[in-house]
């Protein structure tokens, strides 16, 4: 029976007749890897967003992810449906393939991954209430799909694992100091420092939206002023009503890129902050890359300008050299792969 409830630290996350079947998976996994000395595995990702969900079925060969297949649906306030939509579509998937569920044989999905705002608790097995998931409060998510799927899962922050998408396969490859920036419906921050992602005490490391830029200005991550707040795609979106303007950050890339003044003052503004908020970062953790996904991925062209005006004028001239800012590598598959990195990782250190 799931517990409906989460408990903080010290309490008991899976019911102890689970106990046991959990850890004998753990150790025919490691035997599957490790002893059977496999360089290919097929792994489920679930990215969990604000306004779609979906699960993606993924062959791992080496530092190659080849994703066979995607199903993906709106998401809903009631998480039990989102989620049973979800693992029923991803089993069906696996058949489709001809693979099973586990570590028996050769064609065998092993594991899965989910890539999912914050905030998580510690463990990283419960979601706990997220802005952009309205009803997803206390939800037991590993535990419910692993029941689901018969298979170990596990959950990254979303930019956790965007972090370790882009070190891993993209952007960020080779570093072994690396900031990445979500930029996209808000702005989170995963941190790569010396070769390993770091999650802080609580888990709660890299909250970069967070932080205020400004006594006033629009409002995000429950706080006037921040980061997030101006450097988002919500952001940009409440931005423009300080320019007499409106709409999405997408429609309003689009009107600056035809010349219109009001939406290029909107990214500009953005630019400029997110060049004193990236000066912040650098100054703190000097890194070698900050790779930056989403809006500025799309948009950077709109953002640079006074992005590197603010930078230049704010950063050590020393960490500031060291560092380069680029966007993300991959693209709009981006929640994919973090997603199946999730798994990925936690295979890694079994």
């Amino acid at each position: 029976m799931l517990r409906q409830v989460y408990q903080p630290a010290g309490a008991v996350f899976i019911a102890a007749h689970n106990v046991l079947s959990q850890r004998q998976v753990q150790e025919r996994l490691r035997e599957y890897i490790i002893e059977e000395g496999r360089d290919c595995m097929y792994l489920y990702g679930f990215d969990i967003g604000g306004t779609k969900c979906a699960v993606i079925l993924a062959k791992v060969e080496g530092d190659q992810v080849d994703f066979l297949e995607r199903y993906e649906m709106k998401t809903l306030g009631d998480w039990k449906k989102v989620l049973d939509e979800l693992s029923e579509n991803a089993l069906m998937i696996a058949k489709k393939y001809g693979l099973t569920t586990g570590t028996e044989g050769e064609n065998c999905v092993i594991c899965g991954g989910i890539s999912c705002g914050g905030p998580l608790s510690p463990d990283r097995k419960w979601i706990l209430s997220p802005p952009n998931l309205q009803g997803w409060d206390q939800v037991p998510v590993v535990e419910y799909l692993e029941e689901k799927l018969g298979i170990p899962v596990k959950m990254e922050n979303d930019a956790d694992a965007g972090a370790l998408a882009e070190w891993k396969f993209g952007a960020g490859k080779g570093c072994q100091n690396m900031i990445f920036l979500t930029f996209g419906t808000g702005l989170g921050s995963g941190l790569i420092l010396n070769g390993q992602l770091y999650r802080g005490s609580t888990g709660m490391a890299g909250e970069a939206g967070h932080i205020r830029m400004e006594n006033e200005g629009p409002k995000g991550y429950g706080k006037v002023g921040s980061l997030e707040g101006f450097c988002s795609g919500g952001g940009i979106s409440r931005l423009a009503g300080y320019f007499g303007t409106e709409g999405s950050a997408k429609e309003l890339a689009e009107r600056a890129e035809a010349g219109d003044e009001r939406a290029l003052a909107v990214y500009a503004r953005c630019g400029a902050v997110f060049g004193r908020g990236l000066a912040i970062l650098i100054d703190l953790l000097n890194p070698e890359k900050i790779v930056a996904g989403s809006v500025y991925a799309r948009s950077h062209h709109l953002l640079d300008k006074t992005m590197y005006e603010e930078l230049e004028k704010e950063a050590l001239p020393m960490n500031r050299a060291a560092c380069e800012i680029v966007p993300a590598a991959l693209g709009e598959r981006i929640g994919d792969y973090a997603a199946v990195v999730a798994a990925v990782n936690s295979l890694s250190i079994l």
